[in-house]
């Protein structure tokens, strides 16, 4: 017996965007007109901008241009941590990073899913972690609900939809452990 997907029942009353309706349509073209340009390469301002729409920004993170940030009260970036160019934080759910982390360009941080059992296709979110000294990889996805735990790397192209262990070399469709990180001093 096949049901058929109905997507004019679709449910997103366990969504919540948080601010006012004022705060996200304002950050709508902040994040148009700033952070996902390339006409606006000056990393002050853009953290200056996350700070006062709400993120907790630590001292020396770097943004580079075409940016684009969800909903910046949903997000914390720890100090001297890096938001290559191209990455789109989906951040529908808090997404944290903590200190010295690395998301390279073209990553993609999505927090957001849909049931795909339900008929309605529900939506469904979940947050994500970095934890100190990860690296998120060019081109990658990190899915809800993971974690990169500390010095983790997503290797380029690769898609993390469980959670990445410590010191932990990742790659491939979905991500598999490939060997230990080793950091010299």
């Amino acid at each position: 017996m096949s049901t058929k997907v109905d997507l004019s029942s679709f449910n997103n009353d366990c969504f919540q965007p948080g601010g006012s309706p004022v705060k996200r349509l304002l950050w709508y073209f902040m994040n148009a007109i700033i952070f996902n340009s390339a006409l606006f390469p000056l990393n002050a301002l853009k953290v200056n901008l996350l700070r006062w729409f709400g993120a907790r920004i630590g001292k020396g993170v770097v943004i580079k241009p075409k940016v684009s940030v969800k909903y910046p009260w949903k997000l914390s970036i720890g100090d001297y941590s890096w938001i290559g160019e191209g990455v789109w934080i989906d951040n529908l759910a808090p997404v944290t990073i903590e200190d010295n982390c690395c998301i390279s360009q073209g990553a993609m941080l999505l927090t957001g899913n849909h049931d795909y059992a339900k008929a309605s296709f529900d939506l469904m979110v979940g947050d994500i972690h970095l934890k100190s000294g990860a690296w998120v990889g060019a081109k990658t996805v990190v899915c809800p609900v993971v974690t990169l735990h500390e010095n983790a790397i997503l290797s380029v192209g690769s898609i993390a939809s469980k959670d990445l262990k410590a010191n932990g070399i990742y790659r491939g469709n979905p991500a598999v452990f490939i060997k230990e990180r080793q950091i010299k001093e």
